[in-house]
């Protein structure tokens, strides 16, 4: 918890609840469904709460705004991000049935009213859509735009800098996929929001549509 705190200060008692909750509640459905690596267990707030929460570092998200979690897994970056923002949607959506069960009993623990899930793919959703899509290391970039472009609204949305689109989490050498994408994403080093050393390399990837 204390690396996430050095970062963000303005939890109200209930989200800093939620957010201590998170070590238990993955340690005991790992033990079920492993979701998360023994090794990433132990660094949970680093790797994956506060990896998450570097969306919330660049975009203000507004109340009402409805975001779609493509490929969440075990429920990153979407579970901490409803805990960050209790007035914006989150849907979560995953093809491993089992994963999305995690996802189900961790919200459903902590009592987040702001997330539904599904277990599903993004080609398979219908008649509804998303002011955001948020996604971490699922698939290429050119896939996540393809699968995200048919769920966006057309409207944008309010926010400090960021309106409408595509935010995923990415690592390593990106030339190559963002060039095969064809598009033009705003890129931005983890390390420049949180200098840490586990964040050299690791990129927030933005595709305004």
């Amino acid at each position: 918890m204390e690396i996430v705190l050095k970062y963000f200060s303005d939890f109200t008692p209930a989200q800093l609840q939620q957010l201590e909750a998170l070590k238990g509640l993955y340690e005991e459905w790992n033990g079920k469904i492993n979701v998360i690596s023994r090794k990433d267990i132990d660094s949970l707030y680093e790797r994956h709460v506060l990896h998450s929460l570097s969306i919330a570092a660049i975009a203000d998200f507004q109340p009402g705004t409805q975001i779609l979690d493509l490929g969440t897994g075990g429920g990153f970056p979407g579970i901490p991000l409803a805990i960050f923002f209790p007035e914006v949607q989150f849907h979560l959506v995953d093809s491993i049935g089992k994963k999305i069960k995690v996802v189900q009993g961790i919200s459903e623990a902590l009592g987040l009213k702001n997330v539904t899930s599904a277990h599903t793919r993004a080609e398979e959703i219908k008649n509804r859509k998303f002011d955001i899509v948020v996604s971490r290391a699922v698939a290429p970039l050119a896939d996540l735009w393809r699968w995200s472009k048919p769920l966006l609204k057309k409207s944008a949305v309010p926010g400090k800098q960021f309106e409408k689109g595509l935010i995923c989490l990415k690592g390593g050498d990106l030339a190559q996929e963002i060039s095969e994408s064809g598009v033009k994403p705003r890129l931005l080093e983890l390390y420049e929001i949180f200098p840490e050393e586990s964040f050299r390399e690791k990129y927030i990837v933005m595709v305004k549509s």
